[in-house]
């Protein structure tokens, strides 16, 4: 059986691409037909030279009826301007046709890609996702444009000039005949087992272009670890396995053009043995001119082989690009799961969890049996240690994942059924990882509400403290921040971000490390409109620092995927549990940051007198100077 496999790879390849090829050429079919027309009449009137050489060698000048040579010139040029004609509108009228769709499948394959679930972000590369978008549909071209209508142009000027071969010389078609089905026999075998290899090319490329992708974002890293030798190691690599998978093309596409070449020269040297003896028989069964007009359409009879060499090998890599757009639209955007059939108007915003189960992989649950309850205007703060399973249960409550047992609520309605368009245009999200796009201020603010007015934006940035720094800047907020915001500093990007949040307006308020990236005196700046934006709102905080969620109405101690306390900071910090030993022990480390190095090697005196029960652990007002969260 394993033979075999191979062998059918590329009908299946052609199979599953069918389907898609079929709906794109729909609706054009009329544009298609028509550039089919005009590829017959230019076929036909490319026929017309080269049959004009057996009546001017065998009439005009073999039997001196001179008065033919006008007509037949005259029909010469007139062909030749139609066939000029219909080659410049087959061109216009499927290269730009062809060039349409390419951008069509553009738009189609990235709002597609939009919609899918973060698992499939989480398992696919950015860079390959790009070349799937980008150079993955450029072949298409070909299968709509001039290139198939070439193709199948070549093969019905193969088929009316194998009409005039065999009115010519049937004997000389029968032998031409034998040769071209031996050669088209041996092409189709060489193209069943080339398009694996285009195939490989796409795989290798986009793995290619995702490393670059990656390398050129981290460039603060690879430079800040002097790894540029490694990185282009690491590249290196990978171009030569493109290189190696071309060369592989090459070499195939190499022994079909000689393949192709020795046919003709095969059938050429015969077709001259064979024509001269019949011309020189007694008496002759070909004349003069019909040898020549034999051997010029011979070559349109033989050109197709050319054609499939190279317009073939263009259609295949398309069909390759196409077989992976298709593995791409096949998956299933989050929307299309048939439980979400709610869709929710305006939110509350009570969420609940109940028993939730969680994994990334099968058979390694990160969350045990989750149960808790956040009402709006209330706060519920997620604290401990790295791993633990915060980011999860956040990602949960944004639906970017579904629970593999129990179910998490939204207003009484089971999350895995609602519709996430509606709801996600009711979150706010402010990360730690504060995401900007290449645009200007504004831009990136106006993000969350398009259609915001001047007022609303500016608004958002006075209540988010960017009108500080950004009214400073020449161009106010037209200032572009550059790729990921790294024209900002990570002060002034939270600030954005959190301006962002507070235009969207949202029921449910995700605040991941919010404020991680300002020194004291800017968060200080900011609490203003941290308060403003979580008041009437249903907010998740995972904070580090704990001294910043001290407020909450719920804190939740997450350790090893399961709620081991909950309650308020001082009911926590009361028990003496996880949580005072996560408070004590941060603070003694935040209060001994700036010792010399060897002098926090010890138990800070303050926690250490806290874990004794002799002082009572310093209040945030005489900590954080009094600020309110």
């Amino acid at each position: 059986m394993a033979p075999t496999k191979p062998k059918g790879k590329p009908a299946a390849h052609l199979k599953g691409a069918w389907p898609l090829l079929r709906e794109l050429i729909r609706p054009r079919r009329g544009r298609i037909a028509f550039g089919f027309l005009l590829m017959l009449i230019n076929k036909v009137c490319g026929l017309v030279l080269p049959g004009s050489t057996k009546f001017l060698l065998d009439n005009v000048i073999g039997k001196r009826q001179v008065g033919l040579l006008v007509p037949l010139v005259g029909a010469v040029f007139a062909a030749t301007i139609i066939q000029g004609i219909t080659s410049f509108s087959l061109t216009q009228l499927l290269s730009k046709e062809g060039q349409r769709l390419i951008a069509e499948l553009r738009r189609r394959v990235q709002e597609h890609v939009g919609r899918l679930p973060v698992a499939y972000y989480d398992s696919n590369k950015s860079g390959a996702l790009v070349s799937r978008i980008m150079s993955d549909v450029e072949g298409v071209r070909n299968l709509v444009g001039t290139g198939l209508v070439d193709f199948v142009g070549g093969l019905l000027t193969a088929v009316l000039s194998l009409a005039i071969l065999f009115k010519i010389s049937a004997e000389l078609t029968s032998m031409a005949i034998c040769f071209v089905v031996v050669a088209a026999a041996g092409l189709s075998v060489a193209f069943r087992r080339i398009r694996p290899i285009f195939r490989e090319r796409g795989k290798i490329n986009a793995e290619v272009t995702g490393r670059l992708t990656e390398s050129l974002s981290g460039v603060r890293v690879v430079k800040g670890y002097h790894a540029e030798a490694s990185e282009a190691k690491v590249f290196s690599a990978g171009v030569q396995r493109l290189l190696e998978n071309v060369m592989r093309s090459i070499t195939a596409i190499s022994l079909m053009g000689l393949s192709a070449t020795m046919l003709m020269g095969v059938v050429g040297g015969t077709v001259m043995y064979v024509g001269a003896r019949q011309i020189l028989a007694t008496p002759p069964t070909l004349t003069v001119g019909g040898l020549f007009a034999f051997t010029s359409y011979l070559a349109f009879l033989v050109a197709p082989m050319f054609q499939l060499v190279g317009i073939g090998t263009q259609i295949t890599e398309a069909l390759a690009g196409l077989d992976r757009t298709q593995e791409v639209l096949h998956e299933r955007p989050e929307d299309a799961e048939p439980t979400r059939v709610n869709r929710i108007g305006e939110i509350r915003g009570d969420v609940a969890f109940e028993n939730v189960t969680f994994e990334y992989d099968a058979g390694k649950p990160v969350l045990h049996e989750v149960s808790f309850a956040s009402e709006p205007g209330t706060v519920t703060a997620l604290v401990g240690p790295s791993g633990s399973g915060k980011s999860t249960i956040i990602s949960l409550v944004a639906a970017f994942h579904a629970p593999a047992s129990g179910r998490v609520l939204v207003d009484g309605i089971d999350l895995s059924t609602v519709r996430l368009d509606a709801y996600r245009s009711q979150l706010g999200v402010v990360l730690q990882d504060t995401f900007l796009f290449d645009g200007s201020i504004r831009a990136n603010i106006a993000f969350a509400r398009p259609d915001a007015t001047e007022e609303q934006i500016l608004e958002a940035c006075r209540i988010a403290r960017v009108d500080e720094f950004a009214e400073r800047f020449e161009q106010k907020y037209d200032t572009i921040v550059g790729e990921r915001g790294v024209k900002l500093s990570g002060g002034q990007r939270q600030r954005v971000s959190i301006a962002r949040a507070i235009l969207a307006d949202p029921r449910i308020l995700i605040l991941d490390e919010a404020t991680s990236s300002l020194d004291s005196e800017s968060e200080a700046a900011i609490q203003e409109g941290l308060a403003y934006l979580m008041k009437g709102r249903t907010t998740f905080v995972i904070a580090h620092r704990l001294s910043t969620i001290r407020r909450a109405e719920q804190i939740l101690v997450v350790e090893d995927g399961r709620i081991v306390e909950r309650g308020t900071h001082e009911q926590l910090y009361a028990m003496e549990g996880r949580y005072w030993d996560l408070y004590t022990r941060q603070h003694g480390i935040d209060a001994n940051l700036f010792l010399a190095p060897g002098e926090g090697d010890s138990i800070p005196e303050t926690e250490e007198k806290a874990r004794s029960g002799r002082v009572a652990a310093p209040s945030a007002a005489s900590i954080f100077g009094g600020r309110t969260v």
